[in-house]
């Protein structure tokens, strides 16, 4: 992405946040920002006015200027202290909003009709690892770009600003060159223009290794993570063929490429202090030595000397601002790009799915109760046929098994949901009728058990008694006295387990369509019979449609459709 597209795609998502529904307080905080931003840079200007005004009084030995300079100084530690502390609780209101905004605009538009799923199938780039680009380079993209703007913004001011004092400050020098007498105008702001540059442009020389050495380190780092993470998940496995020799030195191994790494930033770094010290020392002496000789032969007085010193540190530092900051603007920018890579590619699926196409199934929503195939045609995302000229309807209380290719039936299935449009022909639904889709593995959300059970409802909506007869019926008695237990469930319980929870999730649910997509494999047979004939007992009327490969299962449905 160019520079210029960059720009343009980030004031876009930036000028959405300004224009949004709480605008009005938005564009007060900011404005709020930029005149504390200006008060801060009167309050340097200021400073260096009274280092030049104290100077004086010290060179002229008037005790009276002394003590009104120490006067002064009372208001001006004063003001700069309101400044700087209403500074940063705006500028971290603004951030934490921002931020709060984005990642609310970009959550609602990815986890929102099965957008969350679909777009792990479009066949393009910049959609990988969406919650780490909702998670952290949301808050990169919001923190650091108002905190770089602000700087930028400052170091304008104070470059604006200090220009014009250091011009004044430096009169005219005459440089004779023998033969010619030569004026220099403004010759402090010169040196300090040929100053910074030059020390920005040997900045970036050097930092350029250690910009490198971060990224390696950062890379060694989160597979480090990435290797604990997997080993923690796959303990079990780990456990029965014991495995942890393997794994120790597969961790070694990771840890000492985080080692080389570390010790490769550590030089770039070394290198990068013994500039910074360097500069820092000659930012000091620099403008006092150029200054020097004017106040020895007396055309300038002490505070003159000690206002151009601080001026002049003042410009070179506004122009080393790029430098300064080229690692930070490097790191902003990339999770900008992400983020708007994750919102580029959710336009893309919106696109893809409201495009008039023969080549995509359609959903139709209708008065009667029945679900109802016509001429649908199921494809992969290739473009190759799974499926073709399905034409069946199901009616109400109907129980029917599909056969076959398990895999196929479970596009069938997502395409019922709205989750799977590649393909031909339509599909018409019930309207307002509620249907529950069991997968082969139910979610369940970290928290109390009570909580994941009744998910994606409210505990509220199911009394404890029903809640408790329900899970014995299912054969979870054992898990009664858990209910309000908080743990990450779907680690702690076996997948049968889980599965039977699916069954109680159905069961409270009572919803007039159920869906089930091999959703009791993890069940011995007759576990899997005694399911399907406790939701046939309990839910006479729903209709369901069944993926099963189970022999038995067949009994429960009056007729298949085969895949």
């Amino acid at each position: 992405m160019g520079s210029s597209d960059f720009f343009i795609q980030f004031i876009r998502l930036a000028g959405a946040y300004w224009h949004s529904e709480d605008k009005a307080t938005i564009r007060k905080l900011t404005l709020a920002l930029i005149a504390l931003t200006i008060v801060q840079m009167f309050i340097a200007v200021i400073i260096t006015e009274w280092s030049a005004a104290l100077f004086d009084a010290l060179e002229q030995r008037s005790m009276s200027g002394f003590f009104r300079q120490i006067g002064l100084l009372v208001l001006i530690f004063a003001a700069s202290m309101a400044a700087t502390g209403l500074h940063l609780t705006v500028k971290r209101r603004l951030q934490i909003g921002w931020r709060a905004w984005l990642t609310d605009h970009v959550t609602n538009r990815w986890m929102n009709k099965g957008r969350h799923y679909q777009i792990t199938h479009l066949q393009t780039t910049g959609h990988d690892n969406p919650d780490s680009r909702i998670a952290e380079d949301i808050r990169i993209a919001t923190e650091d770009g108002i905190a770089l703007f602000h700087s930028l913004f400052y170091s304008l001011l104070i470059l604006i600003s200090f220009i014009e004092i250091l011009w004044t400050l430096s009169g005219v020098v005459t440089l004779d060159l023998g033969f010619i007498e030569m004026p220099i105008y403004g010759h402090l702001v010169w040196v300090a223009l040929i100053y910074a540059a030059g020390a920005s442009a040997l900045g970036w020389l050097i930092g350029q290794p250690l910009s490198q050495t971060t990224n390696i380190r950062q890379t060694m780092e989160a597979n480090y993570r990435f290797s604990l993470v997997k080993a923690r998940e796959s303990s079990l496995a780990i456990a029965l063929i014991h495995g942890e020799t393997h794994e120790k030195k597969h961790f070694q191994k990771l840890f000492q490429d985080i080692i080389d790494a570390y010790n490769q930033q550590t030089r770039a770094w070394t290198h990068i202090l013994l500039f910074t010290s360097g500069y820092s020392v000659l930012s000091t002496a620099v403008p006092v030595l150029v200054s020097a000789p004017r106040y020895i032969w007396g055309t300038i007085t002490l505070g003159a000397l000690m206002q151009s010193a601080q001026s002049f540190q003042h410009v070179a530092s506004a122009l080393s601002w790029p430098v300064d900051n080229m690692a930070l603007v490097a790191q902003w920018r990339a999770s900008v790009e992400r983020v708007l890579s994750l919102i580029q590619a959710l336009d893309d699926l919106e696109d893809e799915i409201v495009r008039p196409d023969p080549h995509r199934i359609v959903l139709v929503k209708t008065d009667k109760p029945t679900l109802r195939f016509d001429n649908l045609c199921i494809s992969r995302l290739d473009g190759i046929v799974c499926a073709s000229q399905l034409n069946d309807e199901i009616k109400t209380g109907e129980r029917v098994l599909i056969t076959g290719n398990i895999f196929t039936g479970s596009k069938l299935l997502k395409a019922i949901a709205g989750l799977w449009p590649w393909g031909e022909g339509c599909i018409e639904l019930p309207d307002d009728e509620y249907m529950f889709f069991m997968p082969p593995r139910p979610y369940l959300p970290t928290g109390t058990l009570r909580e994941a059970i009744c998910y994606p409802s409210s505990c509220d909506d199911f009394s404890p008694s029903v809640l408790k007869e329900t899970l014995e019926l299912v054969g979870l008695a054992e898990l009664i006295e858990q209910l309000d237990q908080i743990d990450d469930w779907e680690k702690v319980l076996p997948r049968e387990q889980q599965q039977r929870l699916g069954v109680v999730r159905v069961l409270l649910q009572k919803p007039k369509w159920i869906l089930s997509e091999t959703a009791f494999d993890s069940l011995d047979p007759e576990g899997e019979t005694e399911m399907m004939r406790l939701i046939s007992q309990m839910l006479p009327d729903a209709a369901m449609l069944t993926i099963s490969n189970e022999p038995k299962a067949e009994m429960f449905h009056q007729r298949r459709i085969v895949l």
